[in-house]
């Protein structure tokens, strides 16, 4: 998948080729041999018809002068100590594998040599931003690995994870135009399951920084993110997003960050449980479908979460319900768009819900709720008639399942969204009421010493419901006696 390069990194390689390099001296200064220096002259400021011939000829000697072979040195070994010819070779080897794509093929076909050798110890050249020798590396090593469909051991286990590291660095920096090179890297790194298996491995590095981009983009972040979506209280954000969305992230960098997403979602089987429950993507990327701003955005979201709830329904569709997913797709149905792609993904997904819901009563949907581990004011935590008809049938589920996740619920401090303790007093004292005389089940799972601890809280609301949920306690405990 071939993607802009952006602006940063076209002006950095476009002057660094209009450097003049005293290739001679360098040649006297024994940086590189005679023969190395004939071989770059064959390919540099040559047209790309030329160049293609002359490497295609000559395969071998061109992988020796990047990569070595036996006892003979790298061109890139032997400058490194010479920064602006390496920033110079690096960008005419990233050139040379753009121009001739059997280029890259031909570093991983020799035993005689490791691709990787002199080329990774670049990476770590320098912990100075602004050395862009680290930079031009990781473009080299993206190209190399991209362009060859590489798995090997030495890519999966060494050279693709430290690539990774690097570029997560790039995409947690506070550089907009850095952020979009690591994760435009991403993207082209992730072309077989092995490098999004590895992709995954590496999630507190490579994923999470992507989903705090998502997350500001939504006008969500810091520590309470999760509850201003569930309750659906975000930052305001500004009208149109001609440039750029929530939190000041580009349009740009939003889609690729959604593009490298949609293509980890293709091992959605295998991970997109953890996914949900790690980053709550379900409930994330509901809420940026209501945002989003164009075609090609809404197409990913509507895709990604099409291939994490069709791998696993049992476990993410409750999720999407509560999300109010059905809702949103339901308003997206009138809309006029032009990609037919898009329009065949909304449909498959709207299907896949609806079919879903059909079959759901209202009690599946506390089940869910109670389940998903965060508690909202839905219709029926006030609904004196679904308690009448389900409190008993909640208490016996799979022997008091429900009950025991209540407590735990109950048991977090729950510092940016009380609301949720408060609705877990609410279901508690409609379970007192309904229930009375399995007022000992509850008990045995602490969540009556956790009620009389919350009516000491701060937020008035909590203190409300829990008085309240004692109160029926008392209430019956009384009238036994």
């Amino acid at each position: 998948m071939s993607l802009d390069p952006p602006t940063y990194l076209a002006s950095l390689q476009s002057n660094i080729r209009q450097r003049p390099i005293p290739w001679d001296g360098a040649v006297r200064a024994g940086t590189l041999t005679e023969e190395q220096l004939a071989k770059i002259r064959a390919v540099d400021k040559v047209k790309r018809d030329v160049r293609k011939q002359v490497i295609e000829a000559d395969l071998d000697g061109y992988r020796t002068l990047f990569a070595g072979k036996n006892e003979k040195r790298s061109v890139l070994e032997s400058a490194s100590k010479r920064p602006d010819v390496c920033q110079y070779l690096l960008v005419l080897l990233s050139d040379l594998l753009d121009n001739v794509p059997a280029l890259s093929k031909a570093f991983f076909e020799s035993d005689d040599s490791n691709p990787y050798k002199d080329i990774l110890p670049l990476l770590a050249h320098s912990t100075n931003t602004e050395d862009p020798i680290p930079l031009l590396t990781s473009i080299v090593l993206v190209k190399l690995m991209a362009g060859s469909r590489d798995e090997s051991t030495a890519t999966a286990e060494k050279a693709l994870p430290m690539l990774y590291s690097y570029l997560a660095s790039l995409t947690k920096n506070s550089d907009a135009g850095l952020q979009d090179i690591g994760v435009q890297e991403y993207s082209q790194l992730l072309y077989s399951h092995v490098c999004r298996q590895q992709f995954w491995k590496q999630r507190s590095e490579t994923v999470g920084p992507l989903i705090d981009i998502l997350r500001a983009a939504a006008g969500v972040s810091g520590g309470d993110a999760s509850a201003n979506l569930w309750s659906g209280t975000t930052a305001p954000l500004r009208s149109g997003f001609e440039a750029s969305v929530g939190g000041g992230v580009g349009l740009q960098l939003l889609y690729h960050v959604l593009l490298v997403l949609w293509q980890l979602s293709f091992e959605a089987a295998e991970i997109g449980d953890d996914l949900n429950d790690e980053y709550e993507i379900v409930l994330l990327y509901t809420h940026l479908l209501r945002l989003s701003p164009k075609e090609k955005t809404t197409r990913l979201l509507i895709a990604t979460l099409y291939n994490l709830l069709s791998n696993n329904q049992n476990s993410l569709l409750p999720t999407a319900v509560l999300a109010r997913l059905p809702q949103l797709l339901q308003n997206l149905s009138s809309r006029q768009f032009t990609d037919p792609d898009l329009v065949e993904d909304r449909d498959k997904l709207r299907e896949l819900v609806e079919e879903y819901t059909k079959t759901k009563t209202t009690f599946d949907e506390y089940v869910a709720e109670v389940n998903s581990g965060h508690l909202r004011w839905s219709p029926p935590h006030r609904s004196t008639v679904f308690w009448a008809e389900n409190a008993r049938k909640i208490l016996d589920y799979e022997n008091g399942e429900i009950v025991r996740k209540l407590a735990e619920i109950m048991q977090k401090p729950w510092e940016n969204d009380k609301a949720v303790l408060a609705i877990a007093c609410n279901d508690v004292g409609y379970l007192v009421r309904e229930a009375p005389e399995k007022r000992s089940q509850l008990e045995r799972y602490g969540i009556k010493s956790r009620i009389m601890e919350l009516m000491g809280e701060a937020d008035e609301n909590v203190r409300w419901e829990s008085l309240r949920a004692l109160g029926g306690w008392l209430q019956y405990s009384f009238d036994t006696k």
